[in-house]
């Protein structure tokens, strides 16, 4: 089975303004597509913006809405699949979610975020309780969570589990908060034996400072793919055969003794 090359879309693209950030979307696309990627992963909230407060619930959408149809039509054109975050209206409540979208413009997977980090997230959105969302492509088990979500070690641990093969991390990390995506993203993939897409947003947005950083993370714990704090495509690739290695080698998994972790829970 081939690598899957992994494009990381590290920006924040216009907030408040999903036309704009379409248009983005559908360039990086093109540019990622053209460098061989067969997934464009892109940050938290990437649709609308995240600082946007009340906006959130004007802008919020459907899984199936019309931005998820402008995103197949997208994937379709450029031949990958796409992951973007954006809010999810479902009835009267809104989700921080991420959504994948093959690269047959089928939507594969839909990820509402678990955790909710501060104020901000709290006043506006409802925490979902899906803990592993997974997905099928190119011969991986693709899984999803939100930013806050992998900072959690038991969340990561239950994709290792499920079998995640590839986490994809759509994140909006602020100052200073840069060692999440520089020692933490790598060390959860190293001790979950995955690997992990981490793509951040950048620079100033309201009252947050996005510090980039975006990486993808290898069950070696090395940075396959990292970006700088500026906005950037950056690629890099999931090599399933690298993976299956890396699992024999390492005994994490194979070593728990899950009767001694039951006060966990």
């Amino acid at each position: 089975m081939p690598p899957l090359r992994t494009a990381l879309l590290q920006s924040s693209g216009r907030p408040g303004s999903v036309d704009d950030n379409l248009r983005a979307l559908d360039a990086a696309a093109g540019r990622a597509a053209a460098a061989g990627a067969g997934l464009l992963v892109c940050p938290e909230m990437f649709l609308t913006g995240y600082a946007i407060d009340a906006d959130v619930h004007r802008l919020a959408e459907p899984a199936d809405g019309e931005a998820a149809d402008t995103v197949a039509d997208i994937a379709v054109r450029h031949g990958l699949a796409v992951l973007y975050g954006y809010p999810e209206r479902d009835g009267e409540v809104v989700y921080n979610s991420a959504q994948l979208i093959g690269p047959d413009g089928v939507r594969l997977a839909n990820y509402r975020k678990t955790h909710l980090f501060g104020c901000f997230e709290e006043k506006w959105f409802t925490p979902g309780d899906d803990t592993v969302v997974q997905a099928e492509l190119g011969g991986l088990r693709v899984g999803i969570m939100i930013c806050y979500d992998v900072e959690f070690p038991e969340n990561v641990r239950a994709h290792a589990l499920a079998g995640t093969d590839l986490l994809l991390v759509p994140t909006a990390l602020m100052h200073p908060a840069e060692f999440v995506a520089e020692s933490v993203v790598p060390v959860r993939a190293f001790e979950n034996q995955m690997y992990i897409a981490y793509v951040n947003r950048t620079g100033p947005e309201g009252e947050f400072e996005f510090v980039g950083l975006s990486c993808l993370a290898g069950p070696d714990g090395v940075a396959r793919a990292r970006a700088s704090r500026d906005p950037e495509l950056v690629l890099g690739d999931v090599d399933p055969e690298l993976l299956r290695a890396s699992r024999e080698n390492n005994p994490y998994l194979q070593g728990r003794r899950p009767a001694l972790y039951t006060s966990l829970v």
